[in-house]
């Protein structure tokens, strides 16, 4: 049986591949958020929001539908939730990599292949601060672009090291989010 140092290693190690924009992945979304609020306890679910590059109209992506779950209590989302999903085949991950910590699934198609991340976090988190990256993305279609050229130049990099994909996209994101709290603000 895989160890969770051995599971991690393999979760980092899969292929970052950048794919055109496909519109099925709002319909992705949809169908995965109906599913969540039909298969999880209601008193712990706040709200759903799909988030990330598969959100936003003509953008190129890695073709997994990132998901922003608001839950009332992490603690109760390990007793509640993380069993109810495990049950149905997500790979579960305390992300402790990041502060603070939250709850972390990965979805696969019959295949095996990453269909959805479901990131769940109390109210409260930073993570809220994606919508407005989302946002000024779906907003400004040329800064959007420019991140579309960054992820793809940093795959053909990172081929198969999701942590250095991930840490070369973060000076751009973090930059972009600040621009987008402050036009947003206006």
């Amino acid at each position: 049986m895989e160890t969770l140092e051995e599971r991690v290693q393999r979760v980092l190690q899969e292929e970052v591949s950048i794919v055109s924009y496909n519109p099925v992945w709002p319909q992705m979304f949809e169908e995965e958020k109906h599913h969540l609020l039909n298969c999880l306890p209601h008193e712990l679910i706040g709200r759903i929001e799909h988030f990330g590059s598969t959100a936003v109209s003509n953008l190129a992506a890695k073709p997994i539908v990132d998901i922003l779950v608001e839950v009332t209590s992490l603690e109760e989302t390990k007793n509640r939730i993380v069993p109810v999903l495990e049950a149905q085949s997500y790979d579960y991950f305390w992300r402790t990599d990041v502060s603070p910590a939250y709850a972390w699934f990965i979805k696969r198609d019959s295949g095996g292949n990453r269909t959805h991340h479901i990131h769940m976090v109390e109210s409260d988190f930073e993570h809220w601060d994606r919508l407005l990256f989302r946002d000024y993305l779906c907003d400004h279609p040329q800064v959007a672009r420019e991140y579309e050229v960054l992820k793809r130049s940093l795959a053909a990099k990172c081929e198969h090291d999701r942590v250095a994909y991930t840490k070369g996209k973060t000076e751009f994101v973090v930059r972009v989010t600040q621009t987008a709290k402050e036009f947003y603000a206006r």
